[in-house]
């Protein structure tokens, strides 16, 4: 069952989250598998990508959608997460040539240096004028040397956005997507007497740079292959770690989508009549293929006719019945 495990360091500025996500991350890719499956590292880099998104998400709380999403000039033109409040995620990816086999995130969507990572937050409830809050990073560090992980492009994110050092380990196969993240926090209160702001102890705080090294130790295998309890107990034993337990209910990380027939049919009316009356012409029906769930709406003729028909009126070739 996928969970979210948060814990924090007793009397550390230091937090924690490990993300699992099993029998909903299967279903992505069952789902995906049945329409056009993609190539073994781009799942692997959507799965990442959708524990990147869930962790992201739970750590700051937003009222509202974040969409993660990594662009560029490879063979992958784009792959985007994302997740409501409630944790429920869905992912998507378009590649357009060949990648290979052992392809890391240069070589899928930074082959000429023009990959970006971009963070959306869309709050639910939009006052008036209001948009999105939009971040976006190169897919490159501060030397500009190509970064070859996800968790790098965030890590990097994280520190200009937020000046919050942050360590992520992120992994997925055909099986599980798993994320560990540690964050450091800034002091508030009477403990930060002395009006230390958040950029001031940026890579200088001795616990928190402790407590990343542990993090940095645990590889892709143990991560996708230990439960959350293991893989706690191996890497901050000797710490003063405290665990709460994992939410239930709407907080349990699951693969949802929304899209709907209704969705389908106001966009094929934005289209127009004239448009969707020749497709149905050509091919005998309209259909619509949801790139996260991979389910397929229909139209035919009869659902067009209803569809640009004026409520209160009759369709087409219809009689009205006494």
């Amino acid at each position: 069952m996928s969970a979210l495990h948060r814990f924090i360091f007793e009397g550390m500025p230091v937090r924690g989250m490990l993300v699992r996500l099993t029998g909903d991350w299967q279903e992505v890719l069952r789902r995906r598998k049945a329409s056009d499956a993609h190539p073994a590292p781009v799942r692997s880099l959507l799965g990442q990508m959708a524990a990147a998104g869930v962790l992201m998400q739970a750590s700051i709380r937003f009222d509202g959608a974040l969409v993660l999403q990594v662009f560029g000039d490879g063979p992958v033109k784009l792959a985007v997460a994302e997740v409501q409040p409630d944790l429920a995620f869905r992912v998507t990816g378009s590649v357009i040539g060949d990648v290979p086999a052992d392809a890391q995130l240069e070589a899928m969507l930074n082959v000429h240096g023009a990959g970006r990572c971009a963070i959306t937050l869309d709050p639910r409830s939009r006052r008036p004028g209001q948009q999105p809050y939009q971040g976006v990073v190169p897919l490159h560090g501060d030397r500009r040397e190509p970064l070859q992980q996800l968790s790098q492009v965030l890590e990097h994110y994280m520190l200009q956005s937020e000046q919050l050092d942050t360590r992520l380990v992120l992994a997925a196969n055909d099986e599980v997507a798993a994320g560990l993240l540690i964050q450091r926090m800034p002091v508030t209160g009477e403990g930060n007497l002395a009006g230390i702001r958040r950029e001031d102890e940026i890579g200088l705080n001795e616990e928190f740079n402790r407590i990343a090294l542990l993090a940095g130790t645990l590889t892709a295998d143990e991560l996708l292959r230990l439960d959350a309890e293991t893989v706690l107990h191996r890497l901050f034993w000797e710490e003063p770690l405290r665990r709460f337990e994992p939410q239930q209910g709407d907080g349990v990380p699951r693969f949802a989508c929304n899209c709907s027939r209704e969705r389908v049919g106001r966009m094929l009316l934005g289209l127009g009549a004239e448009e969707v009356r020749g497709i149905v012409a050509e091919q005998g029906r309209v259909e619509v293929g949801c790139e996260f769930c991979g389910r397929k709406v229909r139209f035919d003729a009869v659902d067009v006719a209803g569809l640009f028909t004026p409520v209160g009126a009759q369709a087409p070739g219809s009689k009205a019945i006494n």
